[in-house]
Formats: structure tokens, C-alpha cells, sequence
């Protein structure tokens, strides 16, 4: 896939999470905006060495303004910790920063982000990417690992398999969401390979 366009600017260049995240703020690039409560930009140090990308905000970061704070965030923290990894050293994003739904009754009922949305977010992903420059890149779920790894890429086949993203190791695995979603029998195993794969980046990362 092409590489993100801003990923290798000069020091000098490189844009500041500050504006970005206040540029993101207004943006109209798409027609999530019309409904979703705010943007849900990125949060963590511009220093991280690992970078943890999702699809897009739920109800409750939505609501909050930060992403993975809800039950998923809650399964992810249960992951970083135990494979070792301290979240306050993770830059955690999404690809999409508005929340897509149907309202069914009082409920807000996930909707998968499609190309055009995906596409119109994708400078703000490029944008975090290039003020991070994470050493360590690790997309939760299918819409994520498509976005930066390209459209062929299938989590299902290549979950744990360690690629090269613009100078960057980037590698995939279950989206916490995903897994929820799973019937008791099957996800603590499923937690096992989120668990394993969050292992493999910080393996990675030399610790």
C-alpha cells in the first residue's frame, strides 16, 4: 500500500498532536460528524513507542472523548497488562474518529465505518503517525489492519504475522469489541490471542 505521506516528514515538519487534535475537532470530512457528539482523537505521549490503532469510537468514547474507555478499553487494559505493557506509555487511536450508528430505540447500535469514511479520517491517522513515529504499530481488528496494511490483509490468516509499516513493525490482532461479542465458550481464548499478539509487540519493543 502507499505509504502515509506525512510518516517520514523532517523533525522540523512534523505536525504536533496539540493542532491536530484541535484541527480534528471541526473536521466535517465526512457526514458522521452530523451525529456523533464530538471527535475521538488519540490519546497518549507523542514519545510512545507503541501505537495501538481500532476501528472507530463506541457509545461510551463517544460520550467521553476518549478512545477504548469503554468495555472493550476495559478488555484492552486486561491485555497491555498482561503482556506486560503499561498503557500510559501507549498512543491509542482509531482509524475513524467520529462514532457511526443506527438508533434503535434508546440504544446506539455499532455501524462499520465504510471506504469514503475510512478515506476522510486517513489524515489524521497520517497526521498521529507522523508526530509518534511509533517504533511499534498494532491494529485491533479488520477495518484497522486493512487501513494500514492494505485491503487484502485478513486477521483471521495473518493475526501475530510481524510486517513493516513506513519503518515501523506492524502487526494485528482481535479487536477487543470482537471479542465481547463472542459466546462465553470461545473467548478466553480469544483473549489468550489478544493477550499472545499484544506480547509479540512488546517483544518487539525489547521488553
Amino acid at each position: 500500500m502507499d505509504e502515509p505521506s506525512l510518516f517520514d516528514a523532517a523533525p522540523a515538519q512534523r505536525p504536533r498532536l496539540s493542532d491536530l487534535r484541535d484541527a480534528a475537532a471541526t473536521c466535517t470530512n465526512c457526514g458522521l460528524y452530523r451525529d456523533a457528539s464530538q471527535t475521538v482523537f488519540g490519546r497518549g505521549p507523542d514519545t510512545a513507542r507503541l501505537m495501538l490503532v481500532g476501528e472507530q469510537p463506541g457509545d461510551r468514547e463517544d460520550l467521553d472523548g476518549r478512545p477504548f474507555v469503554g468495555p472493550a478499553g476495559r478488555l484492552l487494559d486486561r491485555g497491555l497488562v498482561d503482556a506486560g505493557i503499561d498503557r500510559r506509555d501507549v498512543y491509542v487511536t482509531n482509524v475513524v474518529k467520529h462514532f457511526k450508528f443506527v438508533r434503535r430505540g434508546k440504544r446506539r447500535i455499532h455501524q462499520k465505518p465504510n471506504a469514503d469514511e475510512i478515506a476522510a479520517c486517513r489524515p489524521w491517522l497520517e497526521g498521529e503517525l507522523a508526530a509518534v513515529r511509533p517504533e511499534v504499530v498494532v491494529a485491533l481488528g479488520a477495518t484497522a489492519a486493512r487501513a494500514l496494511l492494505g485491503p487484502s490483509f485478513r486477521v483471521s490468516r495473518q493475526r501475530g504475522e510481524v510486517l513493516r509499516l513506513n519503518g515501523a513493525s506492524c502487526t494485528a490482532t482481535l479487536h477487543p469489541s470482537a471479542i465481547l461479542r463472542l459466546p462465553d465458550d470461545e473467548r478466553d481464548a480469544a483473549v489468550g490471542d489478544l493477550v499472545n499478539d499484544l506480547s509479540v509487540a512488546a517483544a518487539l519493543l525489547g521488553g
